[in-house]
């Protein structure tokens, strides 16, 4: 969830290091700091943004190398004593991480008994103290202590550290937290994500788990956890700086909301063919048949992804007719685990990171079902470990309010139920054609709707007083519901539920009054009459309806208090345009009450600890 960044070379390490932090600081911003060598080792962090640490710093740490660090709490609250990096005894190693150290309280308790102190709430400090524990003993080799430390430590991370003694080398090491190495020209970088490199080379090496890496400016090596040398593959980013930039937009989300219909062409490009009604996803169909001869798929996601998750589940019953369970990635594990040979699993992440994902994978792995990937981050860890995959090709997102991933992940959805329909004969060519038609026309529908963006303001205004907001749906309007609730929880901090539209009876009506925004997804046609009785329902009680509904649907703009239309479209694609007003509405309600849109209280991007 945090973020680290580190260099080596000729610049000043400090400028460096503040640049990729603060192209970082959506993973993390409780806290920042960082550590440099200049003959001694200089330090400078504290609470708050990275923009706080740039002031501190100013033109004071000239070193050429140095490590960084943008803060996410999991151990200790944020403040200037937990904030990375932090420090061994002598003051010689500072050490940043990601992760969380399971027996740190054991590992901590032994440091103390040997006459080691502590000042922070970390479980981080405790990494530094036990290095240096091991080069008290020997100081020949700073990657052998690490070696020797990271054996006794239970759990995850991704570490970097500097040391006085050892001035023109930085170890990185990894375990369950991202890690990759940006290769310059007499320089080297090290990042938990590729944007902080991206300015400076487009040549990357990522780290898997267990390895180890000892980086100079002009050469790295990268070992095994078994000390054995591994020569990495070097990749080539596809990642622009404009890519990464708000290009003018006054926050990264409503300029990922209005991308969608680029990163939608973008994800559809050479996978259909409209005239041929055909779909083609070279990452999947060397596993095609085992596709076709699953006896059921499992979808594991968290948050957001959870949610196209749920989208999935309707498009493969409908259109492959194949039963789906859609599980949290983060209780799956805890569960009597059922799945195995025959099964098929795809797990579902923006980052390709996600900790709760990556454990759920590697579970269904062991037990032998097929598993594949939907991701957005190319040469993640989840697109490395997955037997195959589809990437969204969304392009970067920044804000920590996913939008432009959902209706990439939903397109990429769709693009397998159609595929696997087809495959198993379950959709003839001609409803293909039909589908296949209607999808490749999708973009250009979000443009439309986002036509609509001043009328959805102006609703925003209207309710950003509101303490509750409720969100009904039915069938595929469900899941934007739930989608759409999500979304003005996390940026607004306005108490919000989805629910299913006839759940509505069985105990949230007892909150319906006058102060009670209820927003209804009345997009799909089958259940358009279902829909028209839960509003007046509503209306009853006096609630305030705020509806999303087909052009042409007059019946239910005219119940409403509100009303926003999408373009016509089949009821199997409308989550991809219902969900474009939930997200600027929540954007806006969160602009009106004063929020902080792309780094929301308490939040990061990705998700990279349990």
């Amino acid at each position: 969830m945090c973020g680290i960044v580190g260099y080596v070379g000729n610049k000043q390490a400090s400028k460096v290091i503040i640049d990729g932090l603060k192209r970082l600081e959506y993973r993390g911003y409780d806290s920042a700091g960082l550590a440099t060598l200049n003959g001694t080792l200089e330090l400078n962090k504290g609470k708050g943004k990275v923009a706080n640490l740039e002031k501190l710093v100013g033109d004071s740490q000239h070193g050429k190398i140095g490590i960084g660090h943008t803060r996410w709490a999991t151990h200790g609250e944020p403040n200037d004593i937990n904030s990375h990096p932090h420090l061994s005894q002598n003051g010689k190693l500072a050490l940043v991480h990601n992760g969380i150290i399971e027996n740190y309280n054991t590992l901590k308790k032994k440091l103390t008994e040997q006459g080691y102190e502590f000042y922070s709430e970390t479980d981080t400090e405790v990494i530094a103290k036990l290095i240096e524990s091991f080069l008290d003993k020997d100081a020949s080799s700073l990657k052998k202590a690490v070696q020797l430390a990271l054996h006794q430590v239970t759990g995850t991370y991704g570490i970097a550290l500097v040391h006085s003694d050892f001035p023109d080398q930085i170890i990185v090491a990894r375990k369950g937290s991202p890690l990759l190495l940006g290769i310059g020209d007499g320089e080297m970088l090290i990042a938990s994500d590729a944007s902080a490199v991206a300015a400076y080379t487009d040549k990357v090496v990522y780290l898997d788990d267990g390895e180890i890496a000892v980086i100079t400016k002009d050469d790295y090596t990268v070992e095994s956890a078994e000390q054995v040398e591994l020569t990495k593959e070097v990749h080539e980013l596809a990642l622009s700086l404009e890519e990464i930039e708000k290009g003018g937009y006054d926050h990264f989300m409503l300029k990922e909301i209005f991308e969608q219909p680029k990163a939608l062409s973008d994800c559809l490009r050479g996978r259909i063919n409209v005239n041929e009604g055909t779909v083609t996803l070279g990452g999947i169909e060397s596993v095609m048949e085992q596709l076709v001869n699953a006896n059921r798929i499992v979808i594991a996601a968290c948050g957001t992804s959870w949610h196209s998750g749920l989208v999935g589940e309707y498009l493969f019953e409908y259109l492959a007719k194949v039963p789906v369970e859609v599980e949290y990635a983060s209780e799956f594990r805890y569960k009597e685990q059922l799945i195995g040979e025959g099964d098929v699993m795809i797990v579902i992440s923006q980052s390709g990171e996600t900790a709760d994902t990556l454990a759920a994978l590697r579970e269904a792995k062991e037990r032998g079902a097929l598993v594949l990937g939907v991701v957005n981050v190319v040469g993640s860890t989840i697109a490395r470990e997955t037997d195959a995959g589809v990437y969204i090709h969304a392009g970067p997102e920044i804000g920590v309010a996913s939008t432009k991933a959902f209706t990439a992940q939903v397109t990429v959805l769709t693009l397998m139920a159609i595929r696997l329909g087809l495959e198993k004969g379950t959709i003839d060519k001609k409803h293909a054609k039909k589908l296949i038609k209607e999808l490749s026309l999708i973009p250009s529908k979000i443009e439309e709707i986002l036509k609509q963006t001043d009328q959805i303001q102006h609703v925003s205004n209207l309710f950003s007083y509101a303490p509750n907001f409720l969100y009904l749906g039915r069938s595929y309007s469900f899941p934007v519901a739930l989608e759409g609730a999500l979304k003005l929880k996390e940026i607004s901090y306005i108490h919000a539920e989805g629910y299913p539209a006839a759940e509505m009876k069985h105990g949230p009506i007892a909150l319906i009054d006058e102060m009670m925004p209820v927003v209804v997804i009345a997009a799909t046609h089958h259940t358009n009459d279902k829909m028209i009785s839960n509003i007046e329902e509503v209306k009853a009680r006096k609630g305030r309806i705020i509806a999303i509904t087909n052009a042409g649907n007059n019946e239910v703009a005219d119940l409403a208090e509100f009303s926003c239309t999408i373009p016509e479209t089949l009821d199997v694609f409308s989550p991809l345009l219902s969900v474009i007003p939930l997200q600027l509405l929540s954007y806006y309600v969160a602009v009106n009450r004063g929020c902080n849109v792309d780094q929301p209280r308490n939040l990061a991007k990705s998700v990279t600890v349990e």
